[in-house]
C-alpha cells in the first residue's frame, strides 16, 4: 500500500476475489467491494476484490491525505457520513494497465444495469470493537477485515457508501465478469479523495 500525494490517493494491491467459497452452496450478492479473503474475511463471500493491508492502516493513510472520517452507518434508517472519496480498480489491459471506476465493475445479474454512478463513496471510519471482554478495544475494521462496504450490513469497515438498507432490497449486485480480470489476478485498489 501506498499514498501518491499529487493525486490524493491511496494505492492497495488487491486480487480479483473468487465469487463462490467452497464452504457456501450458492453465490452470494455483492455486499462489499473489499476485504481480507476466507477465512480471516468476514464477507469474503460477498466482496469485489480480496486485499492483505490493514484497514486501520488504511484508514490512517487516508487521514494523512487531509480527510477527516465521518461515521459509518449500519442498520435500517441509517446513512454513513464523511468526506466523499472516488474508488477504482486497475486493471491488466494488454501491457498496461486501465484505471476505471468501481461503479463499471457492478451490475444487478438480472437487468444487467450499471451500478448507479450518482451513488457516492464516503470515508467514514471504523466503530471501536471488543471481540474479547480480557482484551480492549480495537478498530473494528481490524477485526472482521471489510475495507469498503456497498450497503449499511456493517460498520465495522473504512468506507461505505451513500445507499441504505432500504436500497440492499431493490439492488443485488453482482460483479460484470465481462470486464474484471479472473478470479486471483492480480490488480490494485484505489481511494482517492474528491477535491
Amino acid at each position: 500500500m501506498y499514498k501518491r500525494q499529487e493525486k490524493k490517493a491511496v494505492i492497495i494491491d488487491a486480487k480479483v476475489a473468487p465469487r463462490k467459497l467452497p464452504q457456501h452452496d450458492k453465490v452470494y450478492p455483492i455486499e462489499v467491494v473489499a476485504c481480507w479473503p476466507d477465512p480471516k474475511g468476514k464477507k469474503a463471500h460477498e466482496t469485489v476484490v480480496t486485499i492483505d493491508a490493514k484497514p486501520s492502516d488504511v484508514h490512517a493513510a487516508l487521514v494523512s491525505l487531509e480527510l477527516k472520517p465521518g461515521k459509518p452507518a449500519r442498520g435500517e434508517n441509517t446513512e454513513a457520513v464523511g468526506p466523499e472519496v472516488k474508488v477504482y480498480l486497475e486493471i491488466p489491459d494488454g501491457g498496461g494497465t486501465r484505471k476505471l471506476s468501481i461503479h463499471r465493475f457492478l451490475i444487478d445479474p438480472k437487468t444487467k444495469q450499471g451500478f448507479p454512478r450518482e451513488v457516492k463513496f464516503r470515508f467514514t471510519g471504523s466503530v471501536m470493537s471488543k471481540p474479547d471482554p480480557t482484551k480492549p478495544e480495537m478498530y473494528g475494521a481490524d477485526v472482521t477485515g471489510t475495507l469498503i462496504a456497498i450497503y449499511p450490513v456493517t460498520d465495522e469497515t473504512v468506507c461505505q457508501t451513500s445507499l441504505t438498507m432500504k436500497d440492499e432490497k431493490f439492488l443485488k449486485l453482482d460483479v460484470d465478469s465481462t470486464l474484471l480480470p479472473k478470479e486471483g489476478t492480480a490488480i490494485k485498489l484505489i481511494i482517492e479523495a474528491v477535491k
